[in-house]
């Protein structure tokens, strides 16, 4: 199981800005002798330049047979309140015979609907994890973790549904983690009721990262492939059980701002209502994760090359934001110095001098100026692919300080210059995804003191299941998703 991303990181320079004024004036000596060089070494130097000049700057409807989970939407009002989950880890579908529920929707990051456990029902809020498998909320008999004192618990001797398993489980998150084991209960979402269902019982919760989410626990809807103790995800119950007539289900994520209503998820089929046109579908290239291939990135209608020759991508409605791995140029910044590692073996650092190693700083400006140098190198690198001469990659160097997002995580933006920024579009199927700065930007707070931050973070899942680009929330909300399990394939139209 993959990690989810990271909570939301603004990151402050001010350790390394010095540093970074030095290594200014250093560049700006290298460009002038750079224009002058062979094309090849040239382009190293120039990358240099650009590194450095980079761092100093980042219910049920009673007439349709619908079971809806709804999203309520609320105010952001500070930029810290923002949440992830994320975890560690055109069809023919029919409307009347599909059930869908309502959910709801905290500040654009969280999208969470109700279920029960148990007779009677035990209700709980729950995030619905395209990204992971398992079902798990807070128990009874946890005692010490502040997050299990915040929300609600499951507790055995209330259900006369409930059967004991008693096997330990555990599941490591990028934000947090929760360990517990496993029970076995009935589960209800909205008029469904699914029998004889394993879930965790979650006794440890440790750290902040569940204490303030506005949700109790998580309901996975990958494949088995990726479960916790190899347990049966409800989504397969439900089909195995003859719940759902058809083994499709559907998210419609509302990014409305001014509505109450967070959006839908639909088991057995899609609402018609919530998109237009028809949906772009491509097959699941592997089971674990809703995986499949993309095409290039494009930013305002020019191919990238980041992933001209394809990528494996996720459309996970567990995680806020739209991450990609982080660069993976070939060994240039190892060979000037700037990164520790250069595959094989440690190499020693430029900036190893000018950082006290004994204050814990070292490694942190090093990770920085690091993944400055990678970035830079991919863009330079897609600059000269689209032949531009060393004056106009120069001359975009102003830009590219201004809008490259942090390597730490989110960045933030001037929420006035969201007009200027640039569209950014995904190949899938063939067919372009394009999100205006609008649609990939989250605004936090109304007024002069309202806050900007990128709705793109850079996340490495690791092999086997990684390198993955994985298509958030961001990405949903604009596109209507359907996650068609029958014909293993993964859908995508216009959300109205």
């Amino acid at each position: 199981v993959t990690p989810p991303l990271p909570l939301p990181v603004v990151f402050n320079y001010s350790n390394s800005i010095s540093l970074s004024f030095f290594y200014l004036s250093f560049s700006l000596v290298i460009i002038i002798h750079a224009l002058n060089m062979g094309t090849k070494f040239k382009t190293s130097l120039l990358l240099l330049c650009i590194c450095f000049l980079h761092s100093a700057t980042a219910n049920s409807s009673p007439n349709d047979g619908l079971v809806r989970i709804g999203l309520k939407k609320r105010k952001i009002n500070n930029l810290s309140q923002i949440g992830y989950v994320g975890s560690n880890e055109g069809g023919n579908l029919r409307r009347s015979d599909s059930d869908a529920i309502a959910l709801r929707n905290y500040m654009d990051a969280q999208y969470y609907g109700e279920i029960g456990i148990g007779t009677p029902p035990q209700k709980f809020t729950v995030i619905f994890d395209t990204g992971s498998s398992n079902l798990w909320v807070p128990s009874a008999k946890c005692h010490f973790s502040v997050a299990c004192l915040m929300h609600s618990k499951y507790k055995s001797s209330d259900s006369s549904s409930y059967k004991k398993n008693g096997k330990s489980a555990a599941i490591q998150y990028g934000t947090g983690s929760i360990s517990g084991f496993f029970s076995e209960d009935v589960i209800t979402l909205g008029d469904l009721v699914v029998k004889e269902q394993d879930f965790i019982e979650a006794t440890k919760e440790p750290g902040m990262t569940f204490v303030a989410a506005k949700f109790d626990g998580i309901l996975g809807l990958g494949f088995q492939e990726i479960s916790v103790g190899d347990a049966v995800p409800v989504w397969y119950n439900m089909m195995k059980q003859g719940l759902v007539q058809e083994p499709v289900f559907s998210f419609w994520l509302n990014r409305d701002a001014d509505e109450v209503e967070g959006g839908e998820l639909v088991f057995g089929g899609i609402d018609y209502n919530h998109f237009k046109g028809k949906h772009t579908y491509v097959p699941v290239t592997e089971k674990g994760y809703w995986q499949f291939e993309m095409g290039d990135v494009l930013i305002d209608d020019k191919p990238t090359g980041y992933c001209a020759k394809g990528c494996a991508a996720i459309a996970d409605s567990g995680t806020s934001l739209l991450a990609g791995p982080t660069t993976q140029p070939e060994k240039i910044c190892s060979h000037m110095k700037l990164c520790s590692f250069d595959g094989s073996h440690d190499t020693s650092m430029l900036i190893e001098s000018v950082v006290d190693k004994n204050n814990g700083k070292s490694s942190s400006i090093q990770d920085h100026i690091c993944s400055l140098c990678e970035s830079a190198v991919i863009w330079v690198e897609n600059k000269i692919k689209r032949n531009e001469t060393e004056q106009d990659i120069i001359n975009h160097v102003d830009q590219l300080c201004e809008r490259l997002p942090s390597p730490m995580g989110q960045s933030g933006v001037d929420c006035n210059n969201l007009s200027s920024m640039p569209n950014v579009a995904f190949t899938i199927g063939g067919k372009i995804f394009d999100l205006s700065p609008e649609e990939y930007i989250l605004k936090i707070g109304e007024g002069a003191t309202a806050e900007c931050i990128s709705g793109f973070t850079p996340l490495d899942v690791p092999p086997p299941r990684g390198p993955l680009w994985i298509l958030g929330d961001v990405f949903m909300g604009k596109y209507h998703t359907v996650f068609d399990y029958g014909k293993s394939r993964v859908g995508f139209a216009e959300a109205v």
